[in-house]
């Protein structure tokens, strides 16, 4: 597969990472709707950093550049969504690693200050943390389910890094300064 992997055009690439973010989709929307969790604001804007490596990714796969700076382009923009969405995760797990007392209060509902605040004001609440968020609602394997999102985001990472080698490697038949061509 590795094999595979490597000779693949920016195509077979994007749509690897798009079956991964279909997957964490999957999984999120199942255990909301199946599982009865309740997203926290830090799990929804996590699922928005999925779905916007998703949408580059989709468009890398129906675009499918031939040049190398369309596979550095998306290699790039799917690496920011996923690079937020890291972030996000590790907010998250610290959230839920702080002792009871240091955990912030309960903030008012994500609908509720979509509708009342600013883009920006809402953004850089859930980011300066919500009680809810540091709430630790299931286990599977030791992991709580944002340890498990950063896991995946992690792999997912492997797409645009390979779209990003992709574009920046040496050409094939190009020779390294006093070496061996490159096949």
């Amino acid at each position: 597969m590795i094999d595979r992997l490597r000779g693949a055009g920016v195509r077979g690439w994007s749509l690897v990472g798009l079956g991964g973010c279909v997957l964490m989709m999957a999984v999120a929307l199942g255990l909301e709707h199946l599982g009865g969790l309740d997203p926290c604001p830090l799990c929804i804007f996590q699922r928005v950093a999925v779905i916007a490596a998703g949408v580059v990714l989709a468009v890398a796969a129906l675009h499918d550049p031939q040049g190398r700076r369309g596979a550095a382009l998306y290699g790039l923009l799917s690496l920011l969504a996923v690079a937020a969405g890291i972030g996000l995760a590790g907010r998250h797990l610290w959230l839920q690693s702080l002792p009871a007392d240091q955990v912030p209060s309960c903030g008012p509902g994500l609908d509720y200050m979509m509708e009342v605040l600013p883009l920006q004001q809402v953004v850089s609440m859930v980011l300066g943390a919500s009680g809810e968020c540091a709430e630790i609602s299931a286990h599977w394997l030791g992991l709580s389910l944002p340890g498990w999102t950063l896991i995946g985001f992690v792999a997912l990472m492997l797409v645009p890094l390979g779209l990003l080698w992709r574009a920046l490697r040496p050409a094939r038949g190009y020779r390294w300064p006093g070496g061996e061509a490159q096949d």
